[in-house]
């Protein structure tokens, strides 16, 4: 039997068919989902302008690594659910595959990620407005243990990025350069991001571009 989930901020009990059911539902649409052992967090509303210009300036910041080190083969699916069937579900504002073996769809399959047909992506972030405390609590948990290489939290009001990287015990200790993005300085990016005080997102994203051509 399906239980009725509440449109709430906080974890509830939960079956992985209640996850699937909400998840199917498309009045759901402008919900986060996340299913961890049993429980149920559901992020709940639309985008706020915080939120929407920080997450689009990240995706510039990506395009432009793509074109400063191409041979990387960055494939972005930011938002896209990550399945581990049964187990674990988690939907992050970005999620960054490197190389050839990125997942692609096909007819039939699953429109999400699953992570029983695909590797998990080498690097993931959540743009943080609201929510913090368990983006930097359950949240990384979640993504430790998927296996995920890197995790960004993206603190918007504090212009400072929580950067992680998976060690070889699977735990992520606290880092100062992405291993993913070919040891890019993350003091670099909040520098962007303190431009937003002042300038637009590309206007921002332009001023990277230019700080990365001599890298």
């Amino acid at each position: 039997m399906i239980v009725a989930i509440k449109p709430k901020q906080q974890w509830q009990q939960a079956t992985w068919d209640d996850y699937v059911a909400l998840r199917d539902d498309y009045k759901s649409d402008r919900c986060k989902l996340f299913f961890d052992n049993q429980h149920l967090w559901v992020e709940m509303g639309a985008e706020g302008i915080n939120h929407a210009k920080f997450g689009d300036l990240f995706a510039m910041i990506l395009l432009v690594c793509a074109t400063k080190f191409p041979d990387l083969k960055l494939s972005t699916f930011g938002g896209c659910q990550i399945e581990k069937k049964g187990n674990r579900a988690v939907a992050p504002d970005i999620v960054l595959y490197v190389g050839d073996d990125a997942p692609t769809w096909q007819s039939g399959q699953s429109r999400f990620i699953d992570l029983e047909q695909w590797r998990s992506p080498d690097l993931v972030g959540e743009i943080s407005d609201t929510t913090l405390a368990i983006d930097l609590d359950e949240k990384k948990r979640l993504y430790a243990d998927l296996g995920i290489s890197e995790y960004w939290v993206i603190d918007v009001r504090a212009y400072r990025i929580f950067t992680f990287r998976l060690d070889q015990e699977g735990v992520y200790r606290e880092c100062e350069f992405s291993q993913v993005l070919s040891n890019l300085a993350i003091a670099l990016l909040e520098k962007t991001m303190e431009l937003l005080d002042t300038k637009t997102n590309t206007e921002a994203a332009i001023w990277f571009s230019k700080q990365i051509q001599d890298l």
